[in-house]
Order: structure tokens, then sequence, then C-alpha cells
């Protein structure tokens, strides 16, 4: 049986950090503790170390989110993903000294929640898989495929399945026709590994594949009903580019 992964709310609004504990549970992570103030945080992180560590900015009392979250790496390093509902440019700089995981702006709806959740267990999976035999993320891009990490296995993705590839932040979600795939690399990195003729990236956020387009209209091309954005420039690569495939 696989282990859930265990969750930490510090969240000093009882009514959201319910709300967010059931969402979690639903999703099959363990919540082990709602904390609604800092001070008591590090005891119980000392007791029972989480997984991940979701963490309210606006906390009331002596010590804010950023604050604690400074204490804690002092002892673990305990991935962080911060929920605010203040996104100044002040509170966006303080807090990126602590290298958090995500940022989830309130109010946040449960798929917000859900994707950086995600997105967060895949960057640990990753990381954990890199300390412990130090395999780079180019043995796992091929000229037919790309191997995905899901949980503890790597799942091969055929090229020819991949409908497009959309950027997020410094993830890339593999979009096919039944299935979406997370992985840890930017568009860029994967732009410049996948060497294969019917795969262009159009945009800054896709790389598509030229052989599921549905049309190509003056501004976007649609594939599995998806519009994806492309310019005139563009546009005259990519009529050229499919000439030659």
């Amino acid at each position: 049986m696989e282990e859930k992964i265990k969750i930490l709310i510090v969240e000093d609004e009882m009514i959201i950090a319910a709300n967010i504990s059931l969402q979690l549970t639903h999703l099959g992570y363990e919540v082990i503790g709602i904390i609604p103030r800092a001070e008591e945080v590090l005891p119980l992180i000392r007791a029972q170390q989480p997984d991940i560590l979701l963490l309210d900015i606006n906390l009331k009392g002596d010590l804010d989110g950023i604050d604690l979250a400074h204490l804690i790496q002092k002892e673990f390093k305990i991935p962080t993903i911060f929920l605010t509902a203040n996104s100044d440019e002040t509170h966006f700089n303080r807090a990126k000294a602590v290298n958090p995981y995500a940022f989830i702006s309130k109010p946040f709806k449960k798929l917000d929640l859900q994707r950086a959740i995600e997105l967060t267990v895949l960057r640990i999976e990753e990381e954990n898989t890199k300390k412990e035999n130090g395999v780079s993320e180019e043995n796992f891009v091929l000229s037919d495929a790309i191997f995905v990490r899901s949980h503890d296995k790597m799942v091969k993705v055929n090229i020819q399945d991949i409908l497009y590839i959309e950027a997020e932040r410094n993830y890339c979600k593999i979009h096919c026709k039944d299935k979406e795939h997370l992985l840890v690399a930017t568009l860029k990195d994967l732009e410049e590994k996948l060497l294969v003729n019917n795969l262009m990236r159009i945009h800054r956020s896709f790389i598509i594949n030229l052989f599921h387009i549905d049309e190509i209209a003056n501004s976007h091309v649609v594939i599995a009903k998806k519009a994806i954005p492309i310019s005139a420039d563009l546009k005259k690569q990519l009529l050229q580019h499919i000439q030659k495939i």
C-alpha cells in the first residue's frame, strides 16, 4: 500500500483551514494537523514532520508565515506552499527568499490547490530520484518518447500520442488524448531536447504536435478543441513546416 503524502496546514482562519483539509483528504492526502498560530508549529514538526507545509503568509501574532518559514528552514527542509490574500511586491519578495515550492492566492479554487500540491509532490519525487541515483532528466527524453515520473515509476509517453505541451512555470503539462502528465522541465529545455519534426513551438507557452492540428485560423490553431495562440510570423513558419513533413 502506497504511503500517503502528509500535509500540515498552518492557517488562522479556521473555516478556510477546515475546507482545505477536507479537499486534501478527498484528494487522497493525509492532513496531520491544522495549526492557527506560528508559535505552535515547530513543536508539532519536531514530533511529526510533514512532507509538505501549507502555510498562510498573513498569520496573526508576532510571527507571520514568512518569519515562521525562516525559522523552520533552520531545522528542517520541508517543501512549503504559501497561501496569501496579499500579493503585493513587498510580501512576494520576502516570500521568495525562503524558496517556496508554490503560491496559492486567496480566494482559490479546488483545482488551484490540487495543482499546487501535485506539482510540489512531483518536484519532491524528482529531487529524491536525483539524490538517490544522480539520474539526469536528459535520460528521460528520447527520439520517440518522453519518460514521465508518476509516483514511484517512470511512465512512457509516445511522441505520436502527444497533442500539445503547455508551460506551467518550471513545469510542463503534456496533453494526450485521454490523459495529462506533468514533467519537471521548462518548455525551453524540453524544446531543445525534443528534436522531432512533428513537434513545433508556436507560442511562448505551447509546443504542438502538427499531426493533431484540427484547424489553422488567423491567430490560433485548434487541437482537440483547444485554441492555441500563434503569431503571424510563426503561422508562416508553421505552414512551411507542415509542407516538409
